[in-house]
């Protein structure tokens, strides 16, 4: 099992307004963000491309953490960026089979984000 914190900020995506250079310059950032701390995290542990190669499915939990929570629709778009980057950390497609995506999410302090990734 591995489990990381990712100091990143996420937001309901479909309730926001804005441009879309913005909203893209913010994609982007989550999803390199994501990308580069779990492919960090990964580094200690044995490859996992053994575990691409088989049939073994991997179960993916995203925990939002924030002052507030979201209903299930805008959990699962807030955390859609996060979700590409740990996908592109391991070397897989978001959609393969072999991946298996939970959401969770629970209260933080006033002003505190983050997104918790644990790999099973």
């Amino acid at each position: 099992m591995m489990k990381v914190i990712l100091p990143i900020r996420t937001w309901s995506e479909p309730n926001l307004r804005g441009h879309w250079a913005r909203r893209a310059r913010r994609a982007h950032k989550q999803r390199e963000a994501a990308r580069m701390l779990v492919r960090a995290a990964l580094a200690p542990l044995p490859p996992w491309n053994s575990l691409r190669a088989g049939n073994r499915k991997l179960t993916v939990w995203l925990w939002r953490i924030g002052p507030r929570e979201l209903d299930s629709d805008n959990l699962a778009a807030a955390l859609k960026h996060v979700r590409d980057g740990v996908a592109d950390a391991l070397g897989m497609d978001d959609g393969d089979p072999r991946l298996v995506w939970l959401y969770g999410q629970r209260k933080g302090k006033p002003r505190e984000y983050a997104v918790q990734v644990e790999i099973t």
